[in-house]
């Protein structure tokens, strides 16, 4: 499956800052209709480190209004969440009616990094996929909207990212020894995105996944896939800003108006 992934996939400054400013115009305009029609929507964000999740999530939120959003950053389950079954820590971090959630990583830990890591054991890693399966699909049946990411980049991208981050001062605290140790396991970590996608790829919560070596194509795709699940399960149409005065003129608009 990820042989397949055209990670070739790029766009131009321009075409980027264009599509860019498109997409967050109508995601403002859908995160105030989740708040109107009072639907959770739930946003995951899972790839490669250095897949640039943390880029495309500030992308996502940055028209939004704050009041209406949250974002989640998961890393190892410590205190009390530590005690409990993994899912706990997320049903405590599922949105109100009319909030979206982002998480950057998520309950997929459990099929990735613990199952990769040893920290799961064979039975509770395979148990999960219909556990997920079953969350997911009860939040669903509640009206929860989810939108479900894989950033995908190729091993020569991610190496790359990490010499920079290396070699720049101000991005160099991104970079652990953790990563490092992760790349070294690629082949098993591939194995386990490969299960984990073909498995708990469902008609209630799909799996997108993101052509990610070029950061600006892989914002847009994420930006448009959202605007797009949310359109459909809202049944709300946003305002195109392209053929309303421009983007330009849409982004005008929407400054004079408290953004």
């Amino acid at each position: 499956m990820l042989e397949t992934i055209d990670l070739t996939l790029s766009l131009d400054r321009k075409t980027y800052v264009t599509q860019l400013t498109r997409r967050q115009i109508q995601l403002r305009e859908l995160g105030y209709q989740v708040y109107a029609q009072k639907r959770p929507a739930l946003i995951l964000y899972e790839g490669w480190d250095a897949a640039g999740k943390g880029g495309s999530i500030n992308r996502l939120t940055e028209r939004i209004d704050p009041r209406g959003y949250v974002v989640y950053p998961i890393s190892a389950p410590s205190g009390e969440d530590a005690t409990h079954h993994y899912l706990y820590r997320f049903w405590r971090r599922l949105p109100e009616r009319g909030q979206i959630a982002v998480y950057d990583r998520s309950w997929y830990g459990r099929v990735l990094v613990e199952r990769v890591e040893g920290l799961a054991t064979e039975a509770e890693w395979k148990r999960a996929y219909r556990e997920i399966n079953s969350f997911e699909r009860n939040l669903h049946d509640f009206g929860a909207i989810i939108i479900k990411f894989w950033i995908h980049i190729s091993r020569e991208e991610q190496l790359r990212r990490f010499e920079q981050r290396q070699a720049i001062g101000y991005k160099s605290w991104k970079l652990t020894a953790e990563d490092w140790r992760n790349r070294d396991k690629w082949p098993q970590y591939e194995e386990a995105v490969r299960d984990m996608l073909l498995k708990t790829s469902t008609i209630t919560a799909p799996w997108t996944i993101i052509e990610g070596n070029d950061k600006y194509w892989a914002r847009v795709k994420a930006l448009s896939t959202a605007v797009d699940v949310l359109s459909t399960e809202l049944n709300y149409k946003p305002r195109d800003p392209l053929k309303d005065g421009g983007a330009a003129a849409a982004g005008k608009r929407n400054k004079s108006n408290g953004k």
